[in-house]
């Protein structure tokens, strides 16, 4: 096998901009670039300059390589397709057979104008067989790959997505780092979310990313398209969010296992949602999660833009073995939402659950946590709200500080049919709430140790 390598302004006119688009359709010339691999078995583009295409579609053994953050690509109005996609290819028969192997993108700007892009867009069931897609009403994503393995995006911005940035589904060894995310023409709730994945999928690899998003900056979910598929042994390490509505969503709703999970150093802004992490969809089966780890989180919220329930930090329910979450801080309380809710696995929160069917929800640790307020906006706020019996819970090195002489609020909360095995208390302190626990006898049994309450 032999890589060739391209310079782009050699093959194609590059007069486009990827910031203000415009020039010549060059997706014929560089798609013919990029289409050598399948006879010289690899390609390296360099581009050393804008161009205007529609989409293009990658082969195995396949790098693009960006000079600057100015080259790089500006999308047509109306192409119904990723600028980079393998869709073509059949998105529900790819993620299965992991047939594209070895893709890179380095550097440049991915500008998909999303004001001149579909949103969603609907195909014949001729088609969505024929193609094997996942049903016949698609949306317009910015850079999707189905079925791919060793799988590398760094250093670009990806701008102006009209739904989800980056689309991953059934993958092994990915790494995505130093990827930012530009939205100056941010919708209000239209599904622009950041990274999205979907299993089966291992070996997922994601470090210093940001920016801004109109949706979820990140969603992991395993069974999303399927209700079987894992996907398992993730690392996030820097995340950066600039006024998001939504931090980082995670997702089991069927037999789909999500596990070996490190979140770890993220901070910013966000509006609405901090991390959901649950099954969303109420089919009565709460997904399956294993260990997911979390650590160094300092996001700091601004006014919420959706208002079809309250805001939160963290919102959790569903199947879980162990949930542990290492230094949260909580800095100057913008209002009394809730930090953790824990045993809401659906998007209709508070809707009872289906009869006869009740999520297992095993150890969560919270250790380090802290909590100062120097105002009244977040009076009568409840940090830890329960709402369906967990085997147990543990507090370990907790200081939260409420905010004036009146006491107000709790620590940890009760609601619906929230109960708690074993509460276990090392080393809090609190001040200024009514009381730390809301209802004591809806714990089994509680063990502290160095616990002052003020």
């Amino acid at each position: 096998m032999k890589v060739k390598k391209i310079l782009a302004s050699e093959i194609a006119t590059l007069d486009s901009d990827v910031i203000n688009g415009g020039g010549t359709d060059v997706t014929e010339q560089i798609q013919a670039a990029l289409d050598e691999a399948l006879t010289c078995g690899g390609v390296h583009l360099v581009m050393d300059g804008a161009a205007l295409i529609s989409t293009l579609h990658l082969h195995s053994n396949t790098t693009i390589e960006c000079l600057s953050l100015d080259c790089g690509f500006f999308q047509k109005p109306h192409s119904r397709i990723g600028i980079i996609s393998n869709r073509e290819y059949g998105m529900k028969k790819a993620v299965y057979e992991r047939k594209l192997k070895n893709i890179t993108l380095i550097g440049g700007t991915y500008n998909q104008d999303c004001k001149n892009q579909d949103h969603t867009f609907f195909v014949s069931e001729e088609e969505c067989k024929r193609k094997h897609y996942y049903g016949t009403e698609l949306w317009t994503y910015g850079l999707e790959f189905y079925g791919v393995e060793n799988l590398t995006i760094r250093d670009l911005h990806v701008r102006n997505f009209t739904t989800f940035a980056v689309m991953i589904v059934g993958f092994k060894n990915v790494l995505i780092e130093n990827v930012w995310f530009d939205l100056p023409d941010r919708k209000h709730a239209n599904n622009q979310d950041g990274l999205h994945f979907g299993g089966p999928g291992q070996y997922l690899t994601i470090r210093n990313v940001g920016g801004t998003v109109g949706d979820d900056f990140m969603n992991i979910g395993p069974d999303e398209s399927d209700d079987v598929s894992d996907i398992t042994d993730v690392i996030v390490d820097g995340v950066y969010l600039d006024d998001a509505d939504q931090g980082i969503r995670l997702l089991s709703r069927g037999t789909g296992r999500l596990d070996r999970v490190t979140i770890r150093n993220v901070t910013g802004t966000y509006r609405s949602f901090g991390f959901y992490i649950n099954s969303w969809m109420p089919v009565g089966t709460y997904g399956s999660f294993g260990n997911i780890f979390f650590e160094n989180i300092d996001l700091r919220a601004t006014d919420p833009n959706y208002d079809y329930r309250p805001p939160m930090l963290f919102s959790i329910g569903g199947n879980i073995e162990c949930m542990t979450f290492k230094n949260v801080k909580n800095h100057l309380p913008h209002d009394k939402r809730t930090l953790f809710e824990i045993g809401l696995p659906y998007h209709n929160y508070l809707d009872p659950l289906p009869e006869g069917t009740k999520p297992k929800m095993g150890t969560f640790i919270i250790d380090g946590l802290t909590v100062i307020e120097e105002d009244d906006n977040a009076k009568d706020a409840e940090y830890i709200q329960v709402y369906e019996p967990i085997d147990r819970l543990i507090l370990r090195e907790v200081l939260v500080l409420k905010h004036g002489e009146e006491k107000n609020g709790h620590l940890v909360a009760f609601k619906k049919n929230g109960e708690i095995g074993d509460l276990v208390l090392h080393d809090v302190m609190t001040k200024g709430f009514k009381s730390c626990v809301s209802e004591p006898y809806r714990v089994k049994r509680i063990l502290s140790d160095s616990v002052t309450q003020e």
